[in-house]
């Protein structure tokens, strides 16, 4: 018994660090893969409900690290850099055998190129946007990062073209959300009028975010209104704080226009709606996945988007993940100035009128879902723990101790 005992290897101990709420989710779906792949899986680090509910031991919330904007990122850096100071420590005081940064790249690429330096093997799940803006932190990701694990296929190509090892795993978005989803069953489950024309309203998740754009929102939402009475409008915020934010402002901007709020619910939104008002992020896939005409808006901070647009960061022709994907302008995108309620609100009423065109893009979002549907936390999952096996066959070979306990198959 003793002796079969010692024959059993240790667990394998993963280090997490998600940022805010999609990388909490992102973050519990790999825990449950790694976990179906390998049952002896401990995890600690930096997680939200999602991923401490997965068996992941957290030291601080994901929330700590919902910081949006360069002088957001500023304004937050002596609090980041002693909140990175403490997760360095305790993960080199105890190494895990990978540290996983999920999301939140200004924080963990600089956290993962100390542990990497380390001799800890690091893994940044969902890639910064350096295709987009900054490309010269390419470079830096090779000092940081032994393996990306890209949600979009275009962001494995830019990275095999320098020679950053990366692997395309798809996005659990498109695993979760069914290929035809089910307006009238939508419409039900909230309580809304099966056939009223309806518009969805995300305004974003941050709370910044939405401070910046509920005013617009609020001002097209009045245009159409005006113009349309018969719409109908639905609007799931991500909190009670961002849901409080957009009333406001709809009793501000939107005086006497009905306007469903849910706390949550967005799938269940898109799906029950005829188009979408959308702010740039996450969301505009999730729209895109429920088969969605969509007008898509931006709006940094003023000093933040005239910073970009005087030292001309950004490179990427297009900002809403739609586009992106297509590889050509599919949805409207507006920011910043652009933003104009009118040429808004006649984008979403012409998307509402033009069956053929709505016909053509649904066409079109079938075949970018099929594209990003690959159960993405079990190839993110056998990703991370083929880099393992392959690190292990390396020392191995060298002759040298392994880096890392014998808790993932080889």
């Amino acid at each position: 018994m003793s002796g079969a005992a010692s024959d059993t290897p240790p667990p394998l101990k993963v280090g997490l660090v998600a940022g805010e709420a999609s990388g909490d989710t992102l973050g519990a779906a790999l825990i449950a893969a790694l976990r179906a792949r390998v049952p002896r899986l401990e995890c600690v680090g930096i997680a939200g409900p999602k991923m401490r509910a997965a068996g992941c031991r957290a030291w601080e919330s994901a929330e700590a690290l919902a910081v949006m904007g360069l002088f957001d990122v500023v304004r937050e850096l002596p609090r980041l850099s002693r909140l990175k100071r403490e997760v360095r420590e305790r993960f080199l005081g105890d190494p895990p055998d990978v540290f996983i940064g999920i999301d939140a790249p200004e924080f963990n690429l600089r956290l993962a190129a100390e542990l990497k330096a380390a001799g800890i093997p690091t893994v940044q799940y969902v890639s910064p946007q350096v295709w987009a803006w900054r490309q010269r932190r390419v470079a830096s990701m090779h000092r940081a990062v032994d393996l990306v694990l890209c949600l979009l296929p275009f962001e494995a190509r830019f990275y095999a073209d320098r020679g950053v090892e990366a692997v395309f795993v798809g996005h659990p978005l498109a695993d979760a959300i069914a290929l035809a989803p089910d307006r009238a069953q939508a419409r039900a489950a909230l309580g809304l009028d099966p056939a009223a024309p309806l518009i969805a309203l995300l305004p974003g998740s941050r709370r910044g975010e939405v401070a910046r754009l509920a005013g617009d929102f609020a001002a097209t939402v009045r245009w159409l209104a005006a113009r349309r009475p018969e719409l109908r409008f639905v609007a799931p915020l991500t909190s009670s704080a961002t849901r409080e934010l957009f009333a406001a402002a709809l009793a501000s901007g939107a005086p006497g226009v009905a306007v469903r709020l849910l706390e949550g619910d967005a799938q269940r939104a898109l799906s029950a709606a005829n188009v979408a008002l959308v702010a740039s992020g996450t969301a505009t896939l999730e729209a895109a996945l429920c088969k969605r005409p969509m007008v898509v808006v931006y709006r940094l901070g003023a000093l933040t988007a005239a910073l970009l647009k005087h030292l001309k960061l950004v490179k990427s022709p297009f900002f809403a993940q739609p586009n992106l994907l297509a590889e050509r302008r599919v949805v409207g995108e507006y920011f910043q100035e652009q933003i104009v309620p009118a040429k808004i609100g006649a984008e979403l009423l012409m998307w509402l009128d033009d069956g053929a065109a709505r016909e053509r893009l649904e066409q079109e979002f079938t075949r970018l879902h099929a594209t990003l549907r690959r159960d993405a936390s079990g190839r993110a999952a056998d990703a991370v723990l083929e880099l393992l096996a392959r690190r292990a066959a390396r020392n191995d070979a060298a002759g040298e101790p392994r880096a890392r306990p014998a808790g993932a198959p080889r």
